[in-house]
This record gives structure tokens, C-alpha cells and sequence, in this order.
């Protein structure tokens, strides 16, 4: 059981890191890698898997 929640809360840090960073970059610098500010949510779930 806290096997699970540690996984859990490694999977949420990082979600929460690649969202942060993401969320940085401006319109242009989205644009360049093919990213839309709505996608970051959907990129940053699957960051860590």
C-alpha cells in the first residue's frame, strides 16, 4: 500500500513538472514544437509514462 502511494505522488510530481514547464513557454515557442496551450494537460499525463 505505500508502494502505491509513493508511486502515486512520483507520478503527480512529475506531471506537475512537465505541466509547470510547459506552461512557460509562450505561443510562439508551443507553436515550434507542435504544441497547442490546450494540450499541455494531455502531455503532461502521459510525461511519465
Amino acid at each position: 500500500m505505500i508502494d502505491t502511494i509513493i508511486q502515486k505522488y512520483r507520478h503527480w510530481k512529475k506531471y506537475r513538472q512537465t505541466y509547470a514547464e510547459l506552461s512557460r513557454l509562450t505561443e510562439r515557442e508551443l507553436d515550434d514544437v507542435g504544441i497547442g496551450r490546450g494540450d499541455i494537460h494531455f502531455i503532461s499525463r502521459g510525461a511519465d509514462r
